[in-house]
């Protein structure tokens, strides 16, 4: 059974209540991931301190550039909780024996995620096939990945007919630019970038149409969760009264300014991306459609596909034991 409930996640608590003094005695501190140039509400709250002030504890903030790269982390014990890691970086992880939860879904989001196609070759939905034995850049193992597996399979392009190379984002930007590759895969800022350099083959609703959802989670490794369960609620707490404040509209003078520097990005570009972003309410994210069910189904299904195109081994019978509702359900409404 996914859902946890709220009785079955305090009476964990207070079986590891041990572990959590442990923890909280030798880490007065817990270190956060997080992608720049992807602006979100949490960062208004992340620049205030409002974390540090909820937890009672230093929070170190660590930027990283792919979601692969957040799951490396997490599993040396670097990283405490990863803030919008991509659904298929965290597939692969767990796929592969590490032991994550998903903890909330952070953002939603379509049209920020795509590929990209060289002008200078004119391809487009109609002429897809043509871009067999092309050069593209991906960003192997992330949601941009698994998006272009499935726009490939959509089109009929044999991916094995393709030169793929692994780069993340702003280098595939760049190569792009350069005329080195012919198709690059990416999000947010270095999306923004390639569409300078080319066009997208499906907007983000023709992808949605294709079974093709982007979304992030908020992760952690299984052990920090199951220890410091209160700390958790208290952090997703925050994050859910910043997406509260951003949803209704009202705060965007203040919030935006503020978001677009901690992102790195000037506050046209980060209104422009953040018009393409969702963030469910607490509630949304307990529904069916999200973490009571389909976020596993979903999960099942892009491992399905990584397993077919040969980057994971094999996939687990249910993804469902990897996500825990329980802190989130704490602070529910």
């Amino acid at each position: 059974m996914m859902k946890k409930t709220v009785s079955a996640f305090v009476a964990g608590a207070v079986m590891s209540m041990t572990g959590a003094a442990a923890f909280a005695d030798g880490h007065e501190e817990i270190t956060v991931a997080y992608f720049l140039e992807w602006p979100m509400p949490f960062q208004f709250a992340k620049v205030n301190g409002t974390y540090e002030e909820a937890l009672g504890k230093k929070i170190n903030w660590v930027s990283f550039d792919s979601g692969v790269a957040m799951s490396a982390a997490m599993a040396s014990g670097d990283v405490q909780i990863a803030v919008s890691q991509g659904v298929p970086p965290f597939v692969v992880a767990a796929s592969g024996g590490q032991d994550l939860q998903i903890v909330d879904v952070a953002v939603s989001y379509s049209e920020n995620d795509n590929c990209v196609v060289a002008s200078a070759l004119e391809i487009d939905k109609e002429s897809a096939g043509e871009l067999a034995g092309k050069k593209v850049a991906v960003p192997l193992g992330t949601a941009a990945h698994y998006g272009f597996l499935k726009q490939m399979d959509h089109f009929g392009v044999d991916v094995a007919s393709l030169s793929v190379v692994d780069m993340a984002p702003a280098e595939g930007a760049a190569a792009l630019s350069q005329g080195a590759v012919d198709m690059a895969c990416g999000w947010g800022g270095a999306l923004r970038r390639m569409k300078e350099s080319g066009n997208i083959l499906l907007t983000g609703a023709e992808k949605e149409e294709l079974g093709i959802l982007v979304f992030d989670v908020t992760s952690a490794p299984a052990s920090y969760v199951a220890e410091n369960g209160d700390e958790l609620a208290a952090f997703l707490k925050v994050t859910a009264e910043a997406n509260a404040m951003w949803n209704s509209g009202e705060n965007t003078e203040e919030m935006l300014p503020v978001i677009a520097k901690d992102a790195g990005m000037d506050e046209d570009a980060t209104a422009e991306t953040l018009a393409g972003f969702a963030f469910p309410s607490v509630e949304e994210q307990l529904s069916e459609k999200w973490l009571g069910g389909g976020s596993a189904t979903f999960m099942g299904g892009v491992a399905d596909v990584f397993v077919q195109s040969g980057s994971i081994d094999s996939k687990l019978d249910s993804y469902e034991g990897t996500v825990n509702t329980g802190p989130l359900a704490s602070i529910a409404n």
